[in-house]
C-alpha cells in the first residue's frame, strides 16, 4: 500500500524503515504535554528510555539519505488540508525545502499520536489538527535541525553558532555546505537535545506563505492516492449488507439460496446488523443483496415508527416547559414586564446526513496473529478497540492503516464506531481467513442514521426603551449526540450536554438577564456530531434572533451587534473586516436584500456578509464575503478553501438538504432528493483573513454555521419576511 507520495505503514514497519538499511535519521521525540495539562503517556523513542508519565513520546520526522524530509502526520487527511498544514509546521522550523517534504500517515498508537486536546485519544475532529499540534510539531522539526546542525559541526569542526540552515542545506561562512541527505546519517547518532529554541514569527518563510502547493493534490489528481475503495488485496472478498428498513427492527429470517446462486458471490452470514453478502465484487455482492431481498424477515417491535412531523409535534410539547438550565443571569421574568418591545420566535432544523462523496467503506485483512484495518481513519483509539473486541484480540493487535477518506463531517469518528465494527462482523462471520472489504451504497449511507439530530428552539427577548436587549430566554429541545457514549461524562456539564447548547449558552452578546435551558429526549434515531456540531443549529438561531432584534430596535444590524459586543474585540474585529469589505451600508439595489451574522466555534471567529436576489418565490445567494480570525495563519490557501468548502456545506444546509421520516421510514435515498450543493448554486466568494499573534486555531468548520443566519438576515432585508425553519423556503 505506498506510492511515491503517501505512505501509511505500521509502527513496527516505521522503526524498521527508520533504523535500517541507510534510512538516516529517525526522531522518537519526547515532547512535554503542551495542552491542557494532560497526562503523558510511557514510552521509548529515540532509543531514550524516559520515566513514564513525564512525556509523551511523539514520532514525527524521519529524513532519509536521499534529501527527503517525511512528516508523520497523526490526523486523517480528508480533504481539509492536514497533509498540508502539519508538514509545514514541522518545515518551518526545520528550515527545509517544501519540494522535498513528504507526508506519511501515523500509525494506530494513542501512546505516541495521541490528539493532545483528547488526553491519551488518537483522533480527528473538532478542528484541532492544526491547534493540538502547533507547538508540538514544531518542536519536532526544531529538535530536528539542531541536530543537523550538530552534525555538521562535528563533521566540520566549526561552532554550532556560525551555521546557518536554509532550503534544506546547512552552510558555514568558510565554504563547508551540505545537505539534510548528506548529513542524516551521522545526525542520528546524537543524542536527543532536551530543549530547543522555536522561530520568532518574524522569522516564518513556509507558514504563512500563500503559495505552498498541496502535498495530497497531485496524487489525488494522478489517481495515486490511496483511498478505500483503491484496496484490492489477494483473495479479498467484497461485502454489502441488508440493513433493517427501520431503525431498532432485528433480523427474523432469510433464505440465503438467492443471493448464492448470483454469479461471483461466496458467502451469505448473517450479522448483528443484518445479512452480509460476500462476492468477489462489489457488483455481484449487490446483485446478490438484491436478490436476497425479498426473503428477509424483520422483527419490527421494537422498531423506531414516528415520522419527523410526530417527532417536532412531540418536541413543541416539551418546549413549554422548563428544561435543565445551561446559563442563567439575572431575572428574565422580572425583566419582561419592563420591555418595551417583545419578539418571540420558534426555530426549527431537520435532521441532516453527512453525504459525504465517499460512502462509507472498510477493509479488515488477516495479519499475523492479529488483522490490518485499512480505511479513511479518523477515530483510531475507539475503532481500535472496537475491533479487538469483537475478534476477541488484544488492540495492540489491531492496527491501522489511515488512508485518504474522501470527505467524513464527522460521521467516521462515530463512537460506537459503528460501520468498523460491521465490517469486523462480517470478518469473522465468514471465517477470518480471507481480507473482507465493506461498502455501503449511497442509499446505505442516506438511510443508515447517525444523523446530525432534528432540534427546535424557542426564543423571546424583549428590548428597553432605548432599544437594547434588555432579557433573553433561550430553550432547545434535540436529542443529545454524547448520550450513552464514552464522552457523555466529559462534555456534560449540570446535567446539559453541553454540545447541543454550544452557540448559545456562551452567548457573547452583553444582554443583563437571560437564561438557557435544554430537553434532550431519548428516540431511537442514532445521532452523531455533524460539521460544526452544536454550532449548527445554535448559530441559526442566535444570529437570526439578534438580526431581528436589530430591526425592531431600528438599528443597523452591523452596528448593533457591535454595540453588544463591547469587551469581544476578535469578534467585533471579523465582523468590521467582513462589513468593510462587503460594502455594507451602500444599498444592494432593488430586489436584492443583504445580510450579517458573526459566531465563534472551535475558537475561531468568523463573520459573513451575504447578497441575495429575490425574484417572487425564489431566490438566488449571489455573493459571499467572509472574513476569519483563526490565529496565526499556517497555510491561507488552506484557510480560503475550507472558509469556501465550509460555508458552502452550510449553504447546502440552509437552501435544500433535509432528512425526514414517515412512519419510521427514512424518505431519502441519494443525491436526487437529499440534494446537496450543486456547482450553480454556489455564489461569488472572497475570503478575508486577520492578521493575528495568536497561536493557530480551527478552521474546517467555522465557516459552517454562520451563513444560514446571514442568508436568512438577507432575504428579511429583502422581503420583510423572517424565515424561522431550515431549509429556506420563501414559497
Amino acid at each position: 500500500m505506498k506510492n511515491d507520495r503517501i505512505e501509511n505503514l505500521s509502527r513496527r514497519g516505521f522503526l524498521k524503515q527508520g533504523l535500517t538499511l541507510g534510512a538516516g535519521l529517525t526522531l522518537g521525540l519526547h515532547l512535554p504535554v503542551v495542552a491542557r495539562g494532560l497526562p503523558a503517556g510511557p514510552g521509548i523513542a529515540g532509543g531514550d528510555e524516559r520515566a513514564a508519565g513525564d512525556f509523551a513520546p511523539n514520532a514525527f520526522v524521519r529524513i532519509g539519505t536521499d534529501d527527503s524530509v517525511t512528516v508523520i502526520v497523526k490526523h486523517l487527511e480528508m480533504g481539509q488540508g492536514t497533509y498540508t498544514g502539519l508538514p509545514t509546521l514541522v518545515a518551518e522550523e526545520l528550515d527545509a525545502r517544501w519540494d522535498q517534504i513528504r507526508a506519511e500517515g501515523a500509525p494506530a498508537d494513542a501512546g505516541r499520536y495521541n490528539n493532545l486536546f483528547w488526553g491519551q485519544t488518537q483522533g480527528t475532529g473538532g478542528s484541532t489538527a492544526i491547534a493540538n499540534s502547533w507547538e508540538q510539531l514544531r518542536q519536532a522539526g526544531a529538535v530536528a535541525r539542531e541536530m543537523l546542525v550538530e552534525a555538521a559541526a562535528r563533521r566540520w569542526q566549526v561552532e554550532a553558532s556560525r551555521i546557518q540552515v536554509r532550503a534544506g542545506v546547512l552552510s558555514h561562512p568558510g565554504g563547508k555546505r551540505a545537505t539534510f541527505g548528506e548529513l542524516a546519517e551521522a545526525a542520528a547518532a546524537l543524542p536527543v537535545p532536551e530543549e530547543v529554541l522555536l522561530k520568532d514569527p518574524t522569522e516564518f518563510r513556509l507558514i504563512g506563505n500563500p503559495n505552498l502547493r498541496r502535498k495530497d493534490s497531485a496524487g489525488k489528481l494522478d489517481g495515486s492516492a490511496l483511498f478505500t475503495q483503491d484496496v484490492k488485496l489477494p483473495g479479498m472478498l467484497t461485502a454489502v449488507v441488508a440493513h433493517a428498513p427501520r431503525f431498532g427492527a432485528k433480523l427474523k429470517s432469510f433464505d440465503k439460496s438467492p443471493a448464492q446462486a448470483v454469479s461471483g458471490v461466496k458467502q451469505v452470514v448473517r450479522i448483528p446488523t443484518g445479512v452480509a453478502v460476500l462476492a468477489e465484487d462489489f457488483w455481484s455482492a449487490k446483485l446478490g443483496r438484491d436478490a436476497l431481498a425479498p426473503s428477509v424477515r424483520w422483527d419490527e417491535t421494537e422498531a423506531f415508527k414516528l415520522g419527523s412531523d410526530e417527532i417536532l409535534a412531540r418536541y413543541r410539547t416539551l418546549a413549554v416547559k422548563p428544561g435543565t438550565l445551561a446559563r442563567a443571569e439575572g431575572d428574565p421574568e422580572q425583566a419582561s414586564a419592563a420591555a418595551d418591545k417583545m419578539i418571540e420566535a420558534e426555530f426549527v432544523v431537520p435532521f441532516l446526513a453527512h453525504a459525504a462523496m465517499e460512502p462509507l467503506n472498510c477493509v479488515i485483512a488477516p495479519a499475523g496473529e492479529g488483522v490490518r484495518v485499512l480505511n479513511g481513519e479518523q477515530f483510531q483509539t475507539a475503532d481500535q478497540a472496537a475491533v479487538a473486541g469483537v475478534l476477541g484480540l488484544k488492540p495492540e493487535q489491531v492496527s491501522i492503516d489511515m488512508l485518504f477518506a474522501g470527505g467524513s463531517f464527522g460521521r467516521r469518528a462515530n463512537p460506537k464506531s459503528d460501520y468498523v465494527v460491521e465490517a469486523a462482523e462480517i470478518f469473522k462471520a465468514a471465517g477470518g481467513k480471507l481480507p473482507v472489504k465493506l461498502q455501503w451504497t449511497r442509499e446505505d449511507d442516506t438511510r443508515g442514521g447517525w444523523y446530525r439530530p432534528l432540534y427546535l428552539h424557542r426564543l423571546r427577548a424583549g428590548l428597553d426603551q432605548q432599544g437594547d436587549p434588555l432579557f433573553w430566554t433561550h430553550r432547545i429541545v434535540g436529542q443529545s449526540i454524547i448520550s450513552g457514549t464514552d464522552f457523555e461524562q466529559a462534555l456534560t456539564l449540570d446535567g446539559v450536554d453541553q454540545t447541543s447548547v454550544e452557540g448559545a449558552s456562551n452567548l457573547p452578546y452583553r444582554i443583563p438577564h437571560l437564561r438557557v435551558d435544554l430537553h434532550s429526549p431519548k428516540l431511537g434515531i442514532p445521532v452523531l456530531w455533524w460539521r460544526s456540531v452544536g454550532s449548527t443549529h445554535t448559530a441559526f438561531a442566535v444570529e437570526c434572533m439578534i438580526d431581528a432584534l436589530a430591526v425592531a430596535a431600528g438599528r443597523d444590524p452591523v452596528d448593533y451587534r457591535l454595540g453588544l459586543l463591547a469587551g469581544q474585540p476578535r469578534q467585533q474585529g471579523v465582523l468590521k473586516l467582513a462589513a468593510a469589505k462587503a460594502g455594507w451600508g451602500e444599498h444592494p439595489g432593488p430586489g436584492r436584500g443583504r445580510g450579517v451574522a458573526v459566531h465563534k466555534s472551535f475558537n475561531s471567529y468568523v463573520a459573513q456578509v451575504v447578497d441575495v436576489t429575490v425574484r417572487g418565490d425564489a431566490f438566488s445567494v449571489d455573493r459571499v464575503v467572509i472574513a476569519v480570525d483563526c490565529g496565526i495563519a499556517v497555510n491561507p490557501d488552506v484557510i480560503k478553501a475550507q472558509m469556501e468548502g465550509g460555508m458552502g456545506f452550510g449553504l447546502s444546509a440552509a437552501l435544500g438538504d433535509a432528512l425526514t421520516l414517515k412512519e419510521g421510514y427514512v424518505e431519502q435515498s441519494n443525491f436526487h432528493d437529499y440534494q446537496v450543493l450543486r456547482s450553480n448554486r454556489m455564489p461569488q466568494v472572497e475570503v478575508h483573513i486577520m492578521p493575528s499573534t495568536e497561536s493557530p486555531t480551527g478552521v474546517g468548520e467555522p465557516a459552517t454555521p454562520v451563513i444560514a443566519p446571514a442568508l436568512t438576515n438577507a432575504l428579511a432585508a429583502a422581503t420583510g419576511r423572517r424565515l424561522y425553519r431550515l431549509p429556506l423556503k420563501l414559497g
